[in-house]
């Protein structure tokens, strides 16, 4: 039986929703910490991280490994796989939308059967079984 990893973050928060402020630290690898507001996450995009933000980078990633696995099993590993997630955010609804957007380098491989197997890799990686409440999740896929 695989052992049970456990991967954490936090967040401190000041003041009240709409004109404070707040931090996100990846506590297990450590690779840093992050400004967070609302700010960004509601009314303009760019000047700090958000939930969704984060929740676009921990997407893109499962869907890219479980892709490549899935890629492995079907015979045609990957060479590269680059993958993009757009999270949408409407304040008073939550997220309406993930659209994923993958282009890979898979030799002997045709179109068809990449385009198959990422949508595989969307309904079932971790990330998008834990998001099943989003309304739309959606992948394009092409080859390179």
């Amino acid at each position: 039986m695989p052992t049970p990893i456990t991967s954490s973050a936090s967040a401190t928060w000041n003041g009240d929703l709409f004109s404070g402020s707040g931090s996100v630290s990846l506590d297990t690898s450590g690779s840093g910490s992050f400004p967070t507001g609302w700010k960004s996450r509601a009314e303009e995009a760019g000047s700090t991280t958000t939930p969704e933000e984060l929740i676009a980078a921990a997407h893109s990633t499962c869907f890219s490994m479980a892709f490549s696995n899935g890629l492995a099993k079907n015979g045609t590993p990957p060479t590269q796989l680059d993958t993009k997630a757009d999270v949408v955010f409407v304040a008073g609804q939550g997220i309406t939308s993930i659209a994923l957007d993958v282009t890979g380098q898979v030799e002997g491989l045709s179109e068809e059967d990449f385009v198959k197997l990422a949508e595989e890799a969307k309904k079932n990686c971790p990330v998008s079984v834990a998001l099943a409440g989003v309304p739309e999740i959606t992948v394009t896929a092409r080859l390179a």
